[in-house]
């Protein structure tokens, strides 16, 4: 995808403010205008949103000389902070402090209801300051500057403690003023493609949920990967899917969480608020679900930031999905909100469509079965009727006693045959029992939907019966991994070849029989130091089966790449 291009409009502004505003300055000001410009160049790099806010606190620090930098982002009501970035506190201060300011009292919501650049020599001097909390650095010179992106304010930018142990200069000032006026302008730049991934990133989950629910699986497996790309996509604790049940109510099908056993089979009550609203078709937006009254079930108060939206299509409910979020963890803006509706409006869809897929299949089935047993009946079991008269004619007219016993006996053998084909003609006319997808077909199935994102399709290879060895519960868990797996190539790995073998033939250490899920790629590796949820998760599954799940080489060039193995007990 392309990265948009900085407004040149915006960039023209930013540089005729600078230079008027350093217009008759000081020599001191006019010899850091280098350090200034180098300062935002540095700011207008890259497009990823966090990472500029890094660079922007960073470049800050350097140009004001000041030891701690901080970029507080005011969230969508205007009343608090939705993140806090920092420059020049370690970590492990930053663990002691523990959570982070809201910006709802002290100096820091202050500068969020009055925007305006501060300059103080001594923060604890300041009637609007609130303190510090235990272990945080002592901080005493202050200079804080709102950041405005296309005309509205994003946030504020603050320095503290001056290097020198003085406190900042007018000359700090101008120069942080004109560098907000930059990183503004970065910022904006940020947020536009930071917005057209994250909207890509939910068109192409809409697109595999879309292939998944119309590649002929069961309702269950259907249902499941809608939770799995719901909580993946709103980057929520949990992905839930949620059906009417016949008393009002909604009960939850499908979980994709760390625990979703403790989740299924959950009932909000017809009495609650939510469900009512749910099934009337309307979306639930909910802060904090522990403390909301709406919320009834005992699950709510392991949860924070909820939605909960219908599954609706075409006037019709099908059912509901939640997203939840840890408790404490930031709640959903309202772009994500936007697309997790349109997401559930197009999983709906999908669901109807595929509903209607297999009611065709089914129908197609159901003619198939009639034509059969027409046949059977009006061609077949007159055949052998008449073969059966022949034969008796036969034996009537025979003056041998063994040919008369043999022909008698071949009578009744059609008789038995006519007797089995009428109860097969009355079995194809009752209604076919709707029988699981096996083992083989739902690992296709997921390497079909893994193609969508990928650009390409993984290759395949099956050892053994596995459909015939692998139980139910161990193949679920299985392509959860396998499905874990996939993404986890395509979010991080860059790979141009993946293969994936499910060996229904291989043991434990302890020589127990295993299925063993191996799913290598070509791709960057694993860098040192990076996310290992996904890996902990396929562990986690594993071991709650009493199996083990890890990693090593890939197949690229010198063992480059990943090869994920997932394996558990038959």
């Amino acid at each position: 995808m392309a990265e948009p291009e900085p407004d040149p409009q915006d960039s023209l502004d930013a540089a005729t403010q600078a230079t008027r505003s350093l217009q008759g300055l000081s020599t001191e000001l006019t010899a850091r205008v280098p350090q200034l410009l180098e300062a935002m160049r540095s700011v207008g790099t890259g497009l990823e949103l966090h990472s500029t806010l890094d660079r922007i606190c960073t470049t800050a620090a350097e140009l004001a000389h000041a030891r701690y930098a901080a970029i507080g982002v005011v969230d969508e009501t205007g009343e608090g902070l939705s993140d806090f970035v920092t420059h020049g506190v370690p970590d492990e201060v930053a663990r002691a402090i523990g959570r982070r300011p809201d910006g709802h009292r002290g100096l820091l919501g202050a500068l969020i209801h009055d925007p305006e650049p501060v300059r103080l020599a001594d923060l604890a001097g300041d009637p609007r300051s609130a303190g510090f909390p235990p272990g945080h650095p002592r901080m005493r010179s202050f200079l804080g500057v709102p950041i405005r992106v296309q005309g509205e304010v994003f946030g504020n930018l603050y320095l503290t403690e001056k290097q020198d142990g003085g406190e900042f200069s007018d000359s700090d000032l101008h120069m942080v003023r004109v560098l907000a006026t930059e990183a503004g302008i970065a910022i904006g730049n940020a947020r536009l493609y930071e917005a057209a991934r994250q909207r890509e990133r939910w068109i192409d989950g809409s697109v595999a949920v879309t292939t998944a629910l119309l590649s002929g699986g069961d309702a269950d497996d259907a249902l499941s990967v809608v939770a799995e790309q719901a909580r993946h996509l709103a980057d929520s604790a949990a992905g839930i899917v949620l059906l009417p049940t016949g008393d009002g109510g909604l009960e939850i099908v499908a979980v994709s969480a760390d625990d979703p056993s403790s989740s299924l089979g959950v009932i909000i009550p017809a009495r609650s608020a939510v469900a009512a609203e749910l099934l009337a078709g309307e979306a639930v937006f909910i802060d904090d679900s522990a403390a909301d009254s709406r919320m009834v079930t005992r699950l709510a108060g392991l949860y924070g930031p909820s939605m909960l939206l219908p599954l609706q299509s075409g006037g019709r409910v099908l059912g509901a999905l939640a997203t939840p979020r840890a408790r404490g963890a930031r709640p959903f803006s309202r772009t994500e909100r936007t697309l997790a509706t349109q997401f559930a409006s197009q999983a709906a869809l999908a669901l109807m469509m595929a509903e209607a897929q297999r009611d065709r299949e089914r129908l197609a089935v159901y003619e198939d079965r009639d034509r059969i047993a027409r046949d059977l009946h009006d061609l077949v079991i007159q055949r052998l009727f008449a073969t059966g008269m022949m034969l008796e004619s036969a034996q009537r007219r025979s003056v041998v006693p063994e040919v008369r016993t043999g022909v008698g006996r071949a009578v009744d053998e059609l008789d038995v045959t006519i007797q089995e084909i009428r109860t097969a003609i009355f079995a194809l006319q009752q209604e076919p029992a709707e029988a699981p997808s096996g083992l083989r077909t739902r690992v296709l199935r997921e390497i079909n939907m893994a193609a969508v994102p990928l650009g390409f399709k993984p290759s395949h290879r099956f050892l053994g019966a596995v459909d015939a060895l692998v139980g139910e519960l161990t193949g679920k868990n299985l392509v959860a991994a396998l499905r874990e797996a996939l993404s986890n190539a395509f979010r991080h790995a860059g790979a141009s070849v993946i293969d994936v073998v499910v060996d229904a033939t291989a043991t434990l250490p302890d020589g127990r029989g295993a299925v063993r899920l191996s799913v290598a790629d070509d791709g960057v590796g694993i860098p040192e130091g990076g996310r290992r949820s996904g890996l902990r998760n396929l562990a986690r599954r594993a071991e709650s089966l009493g199996g083990a799940s890890w990693f090593g080489p890939g197949i690229g060039e010198g063992g480059g790449g990943t090869t994920v193995v997932w394996e558990a007990p038959l």
